[in-house]
């Protein structure tokens, strides 16, 4: 058996095996996780709304006050590149800019250079028993600072909660603060409550999801029942389905919460039209009739 192809890496202006790819320790992406980021589904060789992905990215880039090195066709550009590089298929890209390298200083630097690099990753689909079953998911305490609008590459706790949660048996933990929920460690949530499916309006407090925002363009175009409001923890237990969403996971069933069976344990029917639906939006993207 041969190895496979060495991950063909876009960084600072170059193409290069990832094995090659390095970045000098005074970048401030290494020294303060100053930075943000994306991650884009690929499916046959189509990055999936990338036009929504390089928004949220100009608009995190904004927040921090990093200037966008690239116009978007730039960015489109480059994305397309690596994942031909990269045979193609179904992939996900992971895309970062820091605010460049400079010395160790809190303060901004005076005048720095982006650095920008893009990776592509085996896409991984969800296994069929999750979506078959259903995963576990705790409660826990939002820890995060709060713009977590922004898609900071500094996620040490967001790391800390999804360990806390692996280390008690559950794929995801769910995020409340002061007594509302606000999205998973790296997820946003959705409930189905009386045949209702509602999801936390977005502010600074949860990032605005590119799979969150199809999920609910999805229920809107097809006459699915749906509100954004606030969801409290005790909505959670009653609710009939909880879902978790994010660009790797698509829409996963929760149905088992801080150790209590959610609904009927099983994926309720609302999460199987939505997969349905998600399903068929993933079938026109790979055969060019959606965007």
């Amino acid at each position: 058996m041969t190895d496979p192809s060495p991950s063909i890496v876009y960084l600072n202006g170059n193409y290069l095996p990832l094995e090659e790819a390095c970045v000098p320790v005074l970048d401030r992406g290494f020294i303060f996780g100053d930075g943000v980021y994306e991650v884009i589904p690929v499916y046959a060789g189509k990055p999936f709304r990338l036009a929504h992905h390089l928004q949220r990215l100009q608009n995190s880039m904004a927040a921090v006050r990093i200037d966008n090195p690239h116009s978007d066709a730039e960015w489109q550009q480059l994305i397309e590149t690596v994942i031909e590089r990269n045979d193609g298929g179904d992939q996900s890209i992971y895309l970062q800019v820091t605010r460049g390298v400079a010395a160790r200083d809190h303060r901004f630097p005076g005048s720095t250079m982006p650095s920008v690099f893009i990776m592509s990753n085996l896409f991984t689909p969800v296994p069929a028993e999750q979506l078959q079953n259903g995963v576990s998911a705790i409660t826990l305490d939002d820890i995060r600072w709060q713009y977590c609008h922004i898609k900071s590459i500094a996620l040490l706790p967001n790391i800390l909660l999804r360990q806390q949660a692996v280390e008690q048996g559950a794929a995801e933990a769910i995020l409340i603060r002061a007594g509302d929920v606000t999205e998973g460690a790296a997820s946003n949530v959705f409930i189905v409550s009386e045949g209702v499916i509602v999801t936390p309006p977005k502010d600074d407090c949860l990032l605005p999801g590119i799979t969150r925002d199809l999920v609910v363009e999805l229920a809107t175009q097809h006459g699915l029942p749906y509100r954004e409001a606030v969801i409290k923890k005790s909505d959670l237990q009653s609710a009939s389905e909880i879902w978790v969403t994010s660009s790797t996971k698509e829409i996963l069933p929760v149905t088992r919460i801080d150790g209590k069976t959610v609904g009927t344990g099983k994926p309720g029917p609302v999460w199987q039209h939505m997969h349905r639906l998600y399903q068929d939006y993933k079938q026109a993207l790979r055969s060019g009739t959606t965007a």
